[in-house]
């Protein structure tokens, strides 16, 4: 979706591709990052600069851009269903945890 360059709508596309080239990474993802993210997100719907599901195909280029894989792909076709607007669904991989003692 190509919609007018605005200063919010580029500083969201910037934040989740830093988010999504981290984590395509292996990296850290720390939740202040996500959270204010998705606050951003909310203030452009508020303002009238983008309807969610403009912002979730935007979201969607990024997230395809750095993982050469679509949200859906990953996450189900549905998966606002268990993630409703305005989360992220980025989160990083589970360190391997292993036991340090015999029992």
């Amino acid at each position: 979706m190509e919609l007018p360059v605005n200063p919010l709508l580029a500083e969201l596309q910037a934040r989740w591709r830093a988010m999504f080239i981290a984590l395509a990474a292996g990296d850290d993802l720390p939740p202040g990052r996500r959270l204010r993210c998705e606050g951003l997100m909310e203030a452009a719907v508020m303002l009238g600069l983008a309807s969610a599901a403009e912002l979730d195909e935007m979201m969607d280029t990024c997230y395809r851009d750095a993982l050469d894989r679509t949200l859906a792909q990953d996450f189900g076709a549905d998966w606002r269903a268990f993630s409703p607007f305005p989360h992220i669904p980025a989160m990083a991989q589970r360190a391997p945890v292993y036991p340090s003692t015999a029992d």
